[in-house]
């Protein structure tokens, strides 16, 4: 997901004051994508990793390290291999979602083909291990490797809760903590833990993480029926795909009899007409579902927000607090 154009851009004020490890990441990105022998690697991943995202993962990953004062050369590794995660995540995600677009361009299985995405992304993931192992920290490979195994848990898991309608938010937070927070809490972790601090301030640095991933996720969840197509979705994608996010699945909790019948085709069974994302709407709205959702965002910000207060004051501290409010402020 991408974060919009507002006026207030807490993320690009983030990349300046990180610019020059931004760098160094960027060059390491480049070169740990080569290959010698496959050339259809460097050009699957160039395609995506200089599509112009944000680049979110891995600056938390450089803020975290600076915000302990850290001031050895390993957190550049580190982002780099979060990079090399979240990218190859998206490579699997758009075979598996059988999309045609990712952050406004065509994706790389539309462009080649579903095989390369997949093998190009296995190879991403080898990279990040071989990238991670660099550092010399098991338990900087503990934690990477955990968040590595969760992402790809929460996926399978959303395969089989997607489209089921007695999927409750518990289980849909589930899979966001999966697919989302996950990698957001091992980039803000491993930054604390490759600067030596102790554990309480690791655990904070985690929950900050852990709660900007899930308010990040339900956002992108919401901007699907609240958002305008200029935020680089289609509206109505997930509803579209059958995807069980929290906006219906809190109107499902509330749906009379009709309602039901309306969801159980839609959603369980796949039989969309014209009018069904507009009647959909109609039923979040009815329900008040999109603003209960806004507010369940707004509170997870603040968890993030919360976790980050015990930290030293730093320049990055108040981008971090100011990229919680701002991801939520997206949403008009």
């Amino acid at each position: 997901m991408s974060l919009d154009h507002a006026a207030t851009k807490p993320h690009e004020r983030l990349a300046a004051a990180l610019a020059v490890e931004m760098d160094a990441v960027n060059v390491l990105i480049r070169d740990r994508m080569a290959s010698e022998h496959a050339p259809r690697i460097p050009e699957v991943t160039a395609h995506l990793v200089e599509a112009g995202g944000k680049r979110l993962r891995p600056m938390l990953t450089l803020a975290a390290a600076k915000l302990c004062g850290y001031d050895g050369p390993y957190h550049v590794h580190l982002a780099a291999t979060v990079e090399f995660i979240h990218t190859a995540t998206l490579l699997h995600d758009d075979v598996v979602d059988e999309s045609a677009q990712r952050r406004g361009r065509p994706t790389a299985n539309l462009l080649w083909d579903n095989t390369s995405s997949v093998l190009v992304g296995d190879y991403l993931f080898a990279r990040s291990f071989q990238l991670m192992t660099e550092t010399g920290s098991l338990d900087v490979l503990r934690i990477l490797s955990n968040a590595s195994a969760t992402i790809a848990e929460g996926e399978v898991l959303q395969l089989t809760a997607a489209s089921d309608l007695a999927t409750t938010e518990e289980i849909y937070l589930q899979v966001v903590r999966g697919k989302t927070a996950a990698l957001f809490s091992a980039a803000m972790e491993v930054g604390g833990v490759i600067a030596g601090r102790d554990e309480a301030t690791v655990k904070a640095l985690f929950d900050y993480g852990d709660a900007l991933g899930v308010g990040f996720q339900i956002v992108d969840d919401l901007l699907d029926y609240a958002g305008t197509d200029a935020i680089g979705k289609n509206i109505g994608d997930d509803f579209r795909e059958r995807k069980l996010t929290l906006p219906v699945i809190k109107a499902i909790a509330l749906a009379d009899a009709d309602e039901r019948v309306f969801w159980d085709r839609t959603i369980a069974k796949g039989r969309q007409d014209d009018g069904d994302l507009e009647t959909a709407l109609e039923l979040l709205v009815k329900h008040g579902t999109l603003e209960a959702t806004k507010l369940e965002a707004l509170a997870w910000m603040e968890k993030a927000k919360a976790a980050l207060a015990p930290l030293p004051d730093h320049p990055v501290k108040p981008m971090l607090l100011d990229l919680a409010d701002y991801v939520v402020a997206r949403v008009k």
